[in-house]
């Protein structure tokens, strides 16, 4: 389990830094946003598969939590790409994240009880510190505009707390 926790996060990682020169393998803000929107929706669909699945008060609290947080910040994402009249562009890295979610989504939804929470658990903490290093280390920088940096910056904080609430909740599963 811990081999392929550590799998999918080392793919989402490779994905998300792949060819990191220079504004992050070329992307630009329209492709940035997108894959932090992108980013967003796809921990917003685990959220639900928990929130259907889970009877853990724990686990459906944090789940809410997440897709509270998630949909505020995807919501100032739409916002800001409306004030600047920007289309969000879909890119390989914003496709290789549906992809890899999906697949993640599958292997949790086949999962019951306990094992369901633990594995929901562990994949946020996986997610988050997938997330977070990408968005420090390569999206952040490579952003060109202010507001969206901005934006950026403002989640990493919240998704940091999320990462921390992530390992405490892993932790205090059996």
């Amino acid at each position: 389990m811990l081999i392929a926790r550590l799998a999918g996060t080392a793919a989402v990682l490779a994905i998300l830094t792949a060819g990191a020169p220079a504004r992050a393998g070329g992307l630009t803000d329209p492709q940035i946003a997108h894959i932090a929107y992108t980013a967003g929706v796809l921990d917003i669909e685990t959220a639900r598969l928990a929130l259907k699945k889970s009877k853990n008060k724990e686990v459906v609290a944090f789940a809410r939590n997440m897709v509270h947080d998630h949909e505020a910040v995807n919501g100032k994402a739409l916002a800001l790409v409306k004030k600047l009249k920007v289309t969000p562009e879909d890119n390989d890295v914003s496709k290789g994240l549906v992809s890899q979610a999906e697949a993640k989504r599958a292997s949790l939804a086949a999962l019951e009880g306990p094992a369901f929470d633990k594995a929901y658990a562990d994949n946020e903490v996986g997610y988050h510190k997938t997330v977070n290093a990408a968005l420090a280390d390569t999206l952040i920088p490579a952003a060109g505009n202010a507001e969206l940096k901005s934006l950026l910056q403002t989640g990493l904080k919240i998704f940091q707390g999320h990462e921390l609430h992530a390992e405490h909740l892993a932790g205090s599963l059996k």
